[in-house]
């Protein structure tokens, strides 16, 4: 009797629906982005009416656009304006990119190129280039050049420090931390031995500002953007796999080493550029990754949505710097101010839940 009650009580379905909770996350992953790049073109299109001379939304679209024949208008904000926003659009994304592949890799949310020395590199060979003029030969694209020979050097010195077969997140970091107060000490020698106007020019550069960026520098900084970030999109399930740890990315199918080399070429070149155009700008790559993260939730994936909060971030630091305080200030200033208490609040996080090492 009991064995016929067993076999005519069907069997209960699972209590969580696969498929379905599949489908949530994908979709609250095209929500949250879609909604993070919405409040990214209105700050875009809110940096081009605000000024000495007010545009409205309406001009800045038709202009942008081309869609109208208006000299003074387009001289405003095509000439004027537009550099500048697309700076700080191009800037930001790139920052946002760099910053979550390196804490993905590294699995260590201070996993940052502002602090593990790929900045700082970038920022050594850029201000001799300022001062010295040692890719002068190149002429207006000297300064990229030299920002993407020093974050590739001082990469490839960090992650051959830190090999010890393979690389550690938490060895890579401290390594990191080392490599960029040394090329600080030596930006802080050139400053000192340097002309006063090379050194006031290179000083200006170092705060990092988004206005300060040449034709050139944001040529190639727009460039890089747009073909880097669809190769970072099409990394992003090996760079998933490569979260799980090498020995799980293997059997997956990854191939570890090459995976990992690429993902940090992509982030290298992002920060190299981004650094070259407007300065190293800090704490961006640092925050927006996290951000992104937490508003997907358990979705995957978060590059093209940490790439809209960097650009959320930087535009709205210079509409800050330039708008909203009483003095006119460089972005980095603000970004600066935003990203201390938020550096503070993790290290004391981390320390207190036993990840700080």
């Amino acid at each position: 009797m009991v064995d016929q009650l067993v076999r005519e009580v069907p069997p209960r379905r699972p209590t969580i629906d696969v498929r379905a909770s599949r489908r949530a996350r994908r979709r609250r992953s095209v929500v949250v982005t879609g909604v993070l790049a919405c409040i990214a073109l209105v700050l875009f299109v809110l940096s081009m009416m605000l000024g000495s001379f007010r545009v409205s939304a309406i001009d800045v679209l038709a202009s942008t656009l081309h869609l109208s024949d208006d000299p003074a208008v387009d001289f405003i904000v095509r000439e004027l304006r537009l550099p500048t926003t697309l700076t700080a659009l191009a800037v930001g994304m790139a920052l946002g990119v760099s910053g979550l592949v390196f804490q993905k890799l590294l699995a260590n949310p201070l996993a940052s190129p502002d602090f593990v020395g790929v900045s700082s590199g970038a920022s050594l060979f850029a201000v001799s280039t300022i001062v010295f003029g040692g890719f002068g030969v190149f002429g207006a694209f000297s300064v990229p050049l030299a920002a993407l020979v020093g974050a590739l050097l001082s990469a490839l010195l960090i992650y051959v420090l830190a090999w010890r077969g393979g690389v550690s997140g938490y060895r890579f970091i401290l390594i990191g931390i080392a490599v960029q107060e040394f090329m600080l000490s030596i930006v802080g020698y050139i400053l000192a031995r340097s002309e006063i106007n090379d050194a006031r020019e290179a000083m200006t550069w170092l705060v990092g500002s988004v206005g300060q960026a040449g034709t050139v520098e944001l040529r190639m900084l727009v460039v890089t953007v747009a073909v880097l970030l669809p190769l970072a999109l099409l990394l992003d399930r090996p760079l998933q796999a490569l979260e799980l740890g090498d020995d799980t990315a293997t059997a997956l199918g990854a191939r570890v080493e090459v995976c990992r080399l690429s993902l940090i070429a992509v982030s290298i070149v992002l920060i190299a550029f981004a650094t070259a155009a407007a300065g190293p700008i800090m704490f961006v790559a640092l925050i927006a990754g996290p951000i992104a993260r937490r508003l997907l939730g358990h979705s995957s994936g978060g590059i093209l949505a940490a790439a809209m909060v960097g650009a959320i971030i930087v535009l709205g630091a210079d509409l800050v710097a330039n708008h909203l305080l009483p003095v006119a200030l460089p972005t980095g200033v603000v970004t600066g101010a935003i990203g201390a208490p938020y550096l503070i609040w993790l290290l004391a996080t981390v320390n207190r839940e036993g990840r700080g090492g």
